[in-house]
C-alpha cells in the first residue's frame, strides 16, 4: 500500500510540476531528491519488477508447455498420462545434453508418473541437424526411443557416418530413413523448436521446462526431482 500511495503522490506531484512548466532538469532534480530521502523506493521498485518478470516467465513457459503438449509432432517418453510434464530442448552433440540424458533416464526410472517430451533443437552444426533429422525420421519405423538413447549414450561426436552405423545396428531401413529425414513432419519439428526456444529466451542446450518453470542448463537428478515435486505440489 505504501508503494502505491507514494506512486500516486509522485504522479500528482509531477502533474503539478508540469503545470508550473518546470524544466526537465528541475524535474529530475526533484525526483532524485525524493529518492535520496526515501531510498527504500528503489528496493521496492526492484522487487516489483523482479516479481513481474517471474510471472511473465511462468506465463510464457506455461503457454509453450501447453503448445508442446498438444503437438502430436513432439516425441514422448515415460508415462503419457503422467501428472507432471518435463520438456527438454537438446542437441545430440552437446556434452551437457548427454549428461542431462542420464538425469532424465534416472528420473524416468524413479518416477512412473512423469511424462518427458523432447524437442530436438540442433544448434551445434550440420552433424547435429543430421542426427536430429535421423532420429525424428525413425519414428516412422517405431524406433525413436531406441535411436535417441543410442546416440545420447554414444561416445564421441555424432557424424553422418556414425549416425547411419547406429541406424543399421538398430535394423532401421536406411533408404526409408533417408527419405523420411526430409519429410514435412521433421522439417516442422526442427523449425518449431527454434521458434519455441526463442520465445522462452533459451540460448543453449540443454534447456528444460518442468511444469511452469523454465530451467536452462544442466540439471542434476536432485534438481530435476525437486522441480518435479514443486510442479506436482502446485497442482
Amino acid at each position: 500500500m505504501r508503494v502505491i500511495f507514494m506512486a500516486v503522490a509522485f504522479l500528482g506531484f509531477a502533474q503539478m510540476v508540469l503545470a508550473q512548466q518546470m524544466t526537465d532538469n528541475q524535474i529530475k532534480k526533484l525526483a532524485l531528491e525524493a529518492i535520496l530521502e526515501n531510498p527504500e523506493i528503489i528496493m521496492q521498485a526492484v522487487a516489483i519488477l523482479e516479481k513481474r518478470e517471474r510471472e511473465q516467465a511462468a506465463s510464457g513457459a506455461n503457454t509453450v508447455r501447453l503448445q508442446v503438449e498438444q503437438d502430436p509432432n513432439s516425441p514422448n517418453l515415460g508415462n503419457p498420462a503422467g501428472d507432471v510434464t518435463v520438456i527438454e530442448f537438446f542437441d545430440y552433440n552437446c556434452p551437457y545434453c548427454r549428461q542431462a540424458g542420464k538425469t532424465v533416464q534416472a528420473l524416468l526410472a524413479a518416477d512412473a508418473n512423469v511424462r518427458v517430451i523432447y524437442r530436438e533443437w540442433p544448434i551445434l552444426g550440420e552433424a547435429s541437424v543430421y542426427a536430429a533429422r535421423a532420429v525424428l525420421a525413425a519414428r516412422a519405423q517405431g524406433k525413436y526411443e531406441e535411436f535417441h538413447w543410442a546416440l545420447m549414450n554414444g561416445e564421441g561426436r555424432a557424424s553422418e557416418a556414425s549416425i547411419l552405423k547406429t541406424a543399421r545396428d538398430l535394423d532401421l531401413d536406411i533408404t526409408k530413413l533417408k527419405a523420411d529425414m526430409i519429410s514435412p513432419a521433421v522439417e516442422a519439428h526442427i523449425a518449431q523448436s527454434n521458434v519455441l526456444a526463442r520465445k522462452l529466451g533459451f540460448t543453449g542446450t540443454p534447456a528444460f521446462i518442468v511444469g511452469n518453470r523454465t530451467a536452462p542448463g544442466m540439471l542434476s537428478v536432485d534438481e530435476i526431482t525437486a522441480l518435479v515435486a514443486e510442479a506436482r505440489a502446485s497442482k
